[in-house]
């Protein structure tokens, strides 16, 4: 039956008035697909950046990215290694409910052992999972570390449509790998396969033995191609792009060029590979040069967005998976990586957790923002659902889009942070507004005590206050009893 003229009139007039009081944040959060894109370093250290108070890096285009978007000052990983903070970035879970929370490795280094780590489940639900359901295009470049393409940990099984890099963090230690993967298929890339892990004698390392670890292809190049490549195919359409890069994460192996960039700044000594990973004549310049180069990286993403006129419909984010490392040659103290936190990679100290996070998305997110919003990566699925108007699975973390929009009142906080870590002796760690309680030593003592502290007075955590703060104790204590379940792999059971 054919409705009346003035009916069909009253209909539209009062569906019109019903979506005009939808605040605007979310006609926004129900109406945009922009495309997204998630840069990822790894092992990149809060204070590793100009935008963060870097002094002997150059990092012009991040900069300049922090400058075009909002810089986060109080953004953290989910866990201080690798694999589980990867997991736990998709999808939404913090330490203490994450399908994978340690580097479970498997196999070995050698290409013929090549076994990867311990699968993401088939279960599991990816951001890339939920952004399917809204018609993007999907795509992992970089390092994967969740699983070998004949496990359940394909990539390609979690929501990708594309796949291309390193499926096992022992073959990304390597920056002249023998292969990358490209959607579960061998890629040969021109030079033979070594072990990185080789050292040298000081008395007889000549500059051919150093130069023996370097090759021919270098990875992170490959992954920048196929990245561009992707951008190209899919412009017209939403996509999502996981790029986490394996940059500054040792071995120090970066073309020549940037080496030279950097040589003659630094007073240093030659790493002949004592503390693992391949040695390097210049570490220092060739750590620094590492990080330039990812910056360049960057920079060629951004300005190919701008080439195809995508600009104004894409979000680029830029975070690290945990703080900087110890070993391979890298000298955290020299570029203050950690810009005065305590610890580094594996700690759940905030050096080890607290990360750059930088947004950029013109018109949307206003120009040279900072805030201090305490926000973690457990938190990206629920925003860039929130962001996409898709439902997301149940997650732990909280949408960070009203920060991004410039609606912090309508932010909604945090009560607590939840960081669980079963290597390293077993840690554990909560933040709970400016108080931040940390245990270690767990696998052997159980009762560990918890460490306090004040991050507003104390952010380089020096002054333990737990005896003077027995309720916020128990309250961590009722925390980790509510947060907590068991994992299927034993080992990360404490």
């Amino acid at each position: 039956m054919k409705l009346p003229a003035i009916l069909i009139f009253l209909i539209t007039l009062i569906t019109g008035l019903i979506s005009c009081k939808a605040p605007e944040t979310n006609k926004a959060t129900r109406t945009a697909t922009p495309n997204i894109i998630y840069v990822y370093a790894d092992d990149l250290g809060y204070g590793e950046l100009g935008s963060y108070g870097q002094t002997k890096i150059k990092t012009p285009h991040l900069d300049r990215m922090a400058a075009e978007g909002m810089r986060f000052t109080q953004h953290y990983t989910s866990t201080p290694v690798c694999a589980p903070a990867r997991a736990m970035l998709l999808t939404g879970l913090h330490g203490g409910h994450s399908y994978i929370r340690g580097n479970h490795e498997l196999g070995g280094f050698a290409d013929t052992a090549e076994r990867g780590q311990y699968p993401l489940p088939k279960a599991a639900i990816t951001i890339a999972d939920v952004l399917k359901t809204k018609g993007y295009s999907t795509a992992i470049i970089g390092k994967w570390g969740l699983g070998m393409a004949n496990t359940e940990g394909n990539p390609l099984l979690h929501g990708f449509d594309y796949s291309y890099g390193y499926l096992d963090q022992k073959q990304a230690h390597n920056y002249y790998p023998s292969h990358l993967w490209e959607n579960g298929k061998w890629d040969t890339l021109d030079q033979p396969y070594f072990y990185v892990h080789r050292k040298l004698s000081p008395d007889s390392a000549t500059d051919d033995a150093f130069a023996s670890f370097i090759g021919k292809d270098y990875a992170p190049d490959k992954l920048t191609e196929k990245a561009e490549k992707f951008i190209r195919e899919k412009k017209e359409k939403p996509f999502f792009l996981y790029l986490p890069y394996t940059i500054p994460h040792a071995s120090l192996q970066v073309p020549e060029k940037w080496v030279n960039a950097y040589k003659g700044q630094f007073e240093e000594q030659p790493y002949f590979g004592q503390q693992g990973y391949t040695p390097s004549k210049y570490p220092l310049s060739t750590y620094a040069g590492m990080i330039s180069y990812l910056d360049e990286q960057v920079g060629k993403i951004m300005a190919l967005i701008k080439e195809l006129g995508l600009e104004e419909n894409t979000l680029i984010c830029f975070s690290s998976d945990n703080g900087a490392t110890f070993n391979g040659g890298v000298d955290a103290r020299f570029f203050n990586s950690a810009a005065g936190f305590r610890g580094l990679k594996m700690d759940l100290y905030e050096g080890g957790i607290r990360m750059p996070f930088i947004a950029r998305w013109p018109g949307k997110i206003k120009a040279g923002a900072v805030s201090d919003h305490v926000s973690v990566q457990y938190d990206l699925m629920a925003t860039l659902a929130d962001l996409t108007g898709v439902p997301a699975p149940p997650n732990d973390g909280i949408s960070f889009l009203p920060t991004l929009l410039g609606n912090d009142k309508n932010q909604q906080q945090h009560e607590f942070l939840y960081f669980e870590y079963p290597e390293k002796g077993g840690q554990r760690a909560i933040r709970y507004g400016n108080w931040k309680g940390v245990k270690t030593g767990l696998k052997n003592n159980p009762a560990a005590p918890w460490q306090l502290f004040d991050l507003s007075k104390d952010p380089s955590e020096t002054t333990d206050l737990a005896s003077k703060h027995p309720d916020l104790l128990k309250t961590f204590d009722a925390i980790v009893a509510r947060e907590r379940q068991d994992s299927p792999l034993a080992t990360w059971n404490f």
